[in-house]
């Protein structure tokens, strides 16, 4: 594997790629729902609409995955999503009636929603093998994010909802000419080759089954959260500025959390098992807090604890993806991972938590994420008593090379 320590130019555009790729998803993330609301549709219209995302994201994330291991170059894999996304972003905005809005977003979505699990990929690409952390890089995605959101909203205001698509586009060329700076990273010999029954045999590791499926219930608020958190604000009399600031808050702490996460979190299974455990029941205490909010400035001041919940909980993933995944399998492993909080959970959550914000009021909709929270604390203590007392044995599948089964079952 190449030094990549030496390679200075390389790290700092790697970083200002994740700066400006998580600044461009969030206009999209935090400000399209906004765009929908005032062309005329439901809660539960805009719901089943932004669940069209996850549930794309359950065939895109595999198919880029997979292609990103067997090509082994993410770069090129992320070059050809992000064209896609900037072309289909125009036909959304662009569509009149509701069944070519469908359309496009379908066809949007399968470029768009794998980019962040990829984008996470190809960190772990550059800095396989030096002394850099993932943290260090992530933590550009979350200033991205945080300082985007708080400019994108009086930026919106002014423009109009409908062009949401020109400040996106803008953003996402920024990003490509970071990433056509990065050096292709060579394929290591000896590597194993990439199968779709290789791929299908990590499903024999009980544990990391687990991890996913307690993951999709902890994402289902969450993902009904993304969705439905600024429809929140507006409706207990907020504004777009107040919807900024609300994602604003989400993230700009998010860097503290990934510094002090890369600096004091011991890289074992069993530990970081039960830091999700402890995350799971701060976001319970999360949805309690927004089911009680009583104003839009405490909807947005709440958003702080996204910082902890979401910020620690897909840091503490990765790491254990990465452990549970043999190496050539990683970009696959990482869209498997990416599902849980993003796939079958945000189709649930957008479907279910429009159903519920439309008929109950969003107070409801808070409380039944809390319950599902506290059944991810039990899930996830359960988990970590057993690696606790059992250790981590999983059974190997067969197509690993002997160095790649060595890394599988590193505890």
């Amino acid at each position: 594997m190449r030094n990549m320590d030496k390679d200075q130019p390389s790290l700092t555009s790697l970083k200002l790629f994740n700066f400006f790729i998580y600044g461009t998803m969030v206009i999209f993330t935090g400000f399209f729902q906004l765009y929908l609301q005032d062309i005329g549709m439901s809660k539960i219209e805009i719901g089943s609409l932004m669940a069209i995302a996850p549930f794309v994201s359950i065939f895109a994330n595999p198919f880029w995955g997979y292609w990103g291991d067997r090509t082994a170059n993410i770069k090129r894999v992320l070059l050809m999503m992000m064209t896609g996304t900037l072309l289909l972003v125009h036909f959304v905005f662009q569509a009149n009636t509701y069944a070519m809005i469908y359309m496009a977003m379908i066809l949007f979505y399968f470029f768009q929603t794998p980019m962040f699990s990829q984008t996470n990929s190809l960190i772990l690409t550059y800095i396989d093998g030096t002394r850099h952390k993932f943290g260090s890089f992530r933590l550009w995605g979350s200033l991205g994010w945080a300082l985007t959101a708080i400019a994108a909203g009086p930026v919106i205001d002014q423009l109009g909802s409908g062009r949401i698509s020109i400040v996106f586009s803008i953003m996402l060329f920024v990003a490509a000419i970071f990433i056509f700076t990065l050096p292709g990273v060579q394929k290591t010999t000896g590597s194993a080759t990439v199968t779709l029954k290789g791929l299908s045999q990590l499903f024999l590791n009980s544990y990391f089954v687990w991890f996913i499926v307690l993951g999709i219930l902890v994402s289902i608020p969450n993902t009904a959260n993304n969705t439905f958190m600024s429809l929140y604000i507006l409706e207990l009399g907020g504004t777009t500025q107040t919807v900024g600031l609300a994602i604003f808050f989400s993230s700009v702490f998010e860097v503290v959390i990934f510094l002090v996460l890369d600096r004091f979190l011991k890289r074992k299974i069993h530990v970081l098992v039960g830091c999700l455990a402890v995350v799971s029941l701060l976001f319970a205490l999360r949805w309690l807090l927004m089911a009680e909010a009583s104003s839009p400035v405490h909807v947005a001041l709440i958003q702080l604890l996204h910082c902890v919940t979401f910020g620690g909980y897909f840091y503490v993933g990765v790491q254990l993806t990465m452990l549970f995944v043999p190496k050539p399998y990683r970009a696959s492993g990482q869209a498997i991972y990416t599902l849980s909080w993003s796939g079958i959970s945000g189709v649930v959550g957008g479907l279910a938590g429009g159903w519920m914000f439309q008929n109950f009021g969003a107070q409801t909709m808070y409380r039944t994420g809390m319950m599902l929270a506290i059944i991810g604390v039990i899930g996830f203590g359960w988990m970590w008593y057993n690696l606790h007392k059992h250790g981590y044995q999983p059974r190997q599948p067969d197509e690993l090379p002997d160095d790649a089964e060595e890394e599988y079952s590193t505890v």
